[in-house]
């Protein structure tokens, strides 16, 4: 199907907050809460951000999001939650709207994306309704204001072709003139106790500090974490390793029990910089 020109919020005023100026305060604290860091990681080259409603995961998100470079572009990489659209859809022309504004798609990036991974297929639908890519726009627009971005969903299991995809973006990001981060958006374990929760989760983390993107494919299924990006997770990984990461650092990590109290059934978010 063809793209259309413009995408509307389809989250706005659910998983954030729809009015600009509530958004811009909520944002703020998350990006300068209290004891999180403020060095920036100057090599980064991906990240994995959570992306429930800022309420529970806000200032995970925020603890990454505030440790990035400025980059002029960014891949953000999304789980299709919705089930629509073709298995690796990319949008290569038009603008998304959040309440904060137009940000344009990178149809030169998107192109060089498209020709280096040909599982790609242009796919307007997969994101019309899928709330975990946009939900980090208006973090970056908050943090660093104009960009440009590609948008990717990801609705294949198959570790191949995930890590098809990363190498894809590795071999258009090294002839790419500037520097591109790697957005991974994922929530961690799902609906589960809290304790269960951080011991699950934990197992995963640990693949991803140790830059084993098959390990965690492996884990995932061998302890059962229901880690609903874990294809873009690998993805970025895979990438990022490929572009030369030597390193991965975990920034924040909580469940929604620190938000609502409630123990007996949580989902895990962690914040991960790769670099």
């Amino acid at each position: 199907m063809q793209t259309p020109a413009i995408r509307r919020p389809a989250v706005a005023g659910r998983f954030y907050p729809a009015k600009p100026e509530t958004l811009t305060r909520q944002l703020d604290q998350y990006l300068t809460s209290e004891g999180a860091a403020t060095e920036k990681s100057a090599a980064a080259l991906g990240c994995l951000v959570p992306h429930a409603g800022y309420m529970y995961s806000g200032l995970v998100a925020g603890a990454v999001f505030r440790r990035l470079p400025a980059r002029a572009a960014y891949i953000i990489l999304c789980p299709n939650h919705t089930g629509r659209g073709a298995p690796l859809a990319i949008m290569s022309k038009g603008e998304w709207l959040t309440p904060l504004g137009a940000v344009q798609v990178d149809g030169e990036l998107a192109g060089n994306l498209r020709h280096s991974c040909h599982l790609l297929m242009e796919d307007a639908e997969a994101h019309e309704d899928e709330h975990s890519l946009e939900v980090q726009l208006p973090f970056l627009q908050r943090s660093v204001g104009a960009f440009t971005f590609v948008p990717i969903a990801i609705g294949v299991s198959r570790l191949a072709a995930l890590e098809a995809l990363g190498h894809g973006i590795a071999q258009t990001l090294k002839g790419w003139p500037g520097a591109v981060l790697i957005v991974a958006s994922s929530d961690m374990n799902h609906y589960e106790p809290d304790d269960v929760t951080r011991l699950k989760d934990r197992k995963a983390i640990d693949h991803i500090l140790a830059l084993d993107p098959a390990g965690l494919y492996e884990v995932l299924r061998r302890e059962d974490i229901s880690m609903c990006g874990y294809g873009p997770a690998i993805a970025m990984l895979t990438a990022a390793k490929d572009l030369g990461a030597i390193r991965a650092e975990l920034i924040r990590y909580a469940t929604s029990a620190d938000t609502s109290g409630d123990r007996s059934a949580v989902v895990g978010y962690a914040g991960i910089i790769v670099s």
